[in-house]
């Protein structure tokens, strides 16, 4: 069993990562967010779930245990394979998905693609009392998510990680409503200035 990786990023692709540990590398396959945070040779830490299958063995990683909890809860639920399961971390937030069980809305999980009305039900009801502690987490969680893309245009730009990270940061502490990936980017970089370009 393979519970957790650290090493260097060989390529980040659609949603699969390729980390080297040892001088091997391990596909790893991602939500679109967490490929899209990354960057060809930095070094990552990513906790995995192993799934074998007769045919098949598959590793699927996350940036955080807590996702990595909602992923396995959510392959309890049947119906829900490990790619339905990436499917709706890849469209909602781990509190999110708390929310939506808590207020008993399954139709957030019936808008991600491969999920239909009756399993979209069933990870309301499966789940229900199981999300209490993701949810108390969740705030702290969110913001990477969703500023995963602007980090990674202002790093195109020419802004040094550390400095763009921090600049977004702020932007998003400013804005928790906002999700226009057009407006935070402004705002960032507002934030930062000409000053900071490498």
């Amino acid at each position: 069993m393979i519970a957790s990786l650290r090493g260097t990023v060989l390529d980040a692709a659609g949603t699969t990562l390729v980390v080297e540990v040892g001088g091997v590398g391990y596909a790893v396959a991602v939500t679109p967010d967490h490929a899209l945070s990354v960057r060809r040779g930095e070094q990552v830490l990513l906790h995995t779930a192993m799934v074998v299958r007769e045919d098949d063995v598959s590793l699927f990683g996350f940036p955080d245990r807590e996702r990595l909890q909602v992923f396995d809860l959510l392959r309890g639920v049947t119906g829900v394979g490990p790619k339905s399961a990436m499917g709706v971390l890849g469209a909602l937030a781990p509190d999110e998905i708390a929310a939506a069980v808590a207020n008993d809305d399954d139709a957030v999980f019936r808008k991600v693609s491969g999920i239909g009305p009756k399993t979209a039900k069933l990870i309301v009801v499966s789940l229900t009392g199981k999300l209490v502690a993701v949810r108390s987490a969740a705030p702290a969680a969110r913001p990477s998510a969703r500023g995963a893309d602007v980090l990674v245009a202002l790093v195109g730009l020419g802004y040094q990680e550390r400095a763009a990270q921090a600049a977004l940061d702020d932007v998003l502490a400013a804005r928790p409503d906002e999700r226009q990936t057009a407006v935070l980017l402004r705002a960032a970089l507002a934030a930062l200035g000409p000053q900071a370009v490498r």
